[in-house]
């Protein structure tokens, strides 16, 4: 009999000190796995929601975790904390509008003279 994948306990703290998707992942669970949940689960009632993933950044012991990798390939440590839960800390950043340049309105002005 194959032996059952290791899981690890993740909770998500966000802004406020709320803590949102506390419960168990899989090593092989990616980051962007992760943020589709934090967007599905997160609370409306809040000042600032995510819109999509991109909008989100996770920090685990210091480093911004990357979308395309896997919890065990981002080097969180399964095991390290018997019966611990590991907080995630939720960063929401959503894009920024691209502002229309000055150099536009010049070229605009210059061409319509």
């Amino acid at each position: 009999m194959a032996e059952a994948e290791e899981h690890i306990e993740l909770k998500f703290r966000i802004y406020d000190g709320t803590d949102i998707a506390h419960t168990n992942y899989a090593p092989s669970t990616t980051v962007t796995t992760l943020k589709q949940r934090l967007v599905a689960e997160w609370p409306q009632d809040k000042s600032i929601v995510p819109k999509s993933v991109s909008d989100i950044k996770l920090i685990h012991a210091g480093k911004v975790l990357e979308n395309s990798k896997t919890l065990s390939e981002s080097r969180v440590h399964f095991g390290d904390l018997p019966g611990g839960v590991i907080t995630m800390h939720v960063v929401v950043q959503p894009p920024v509008a691209k502002k229309k340049t000055g150099l536009f309105l010049f070229l605009f002005l210059l061409v319509s003279q």
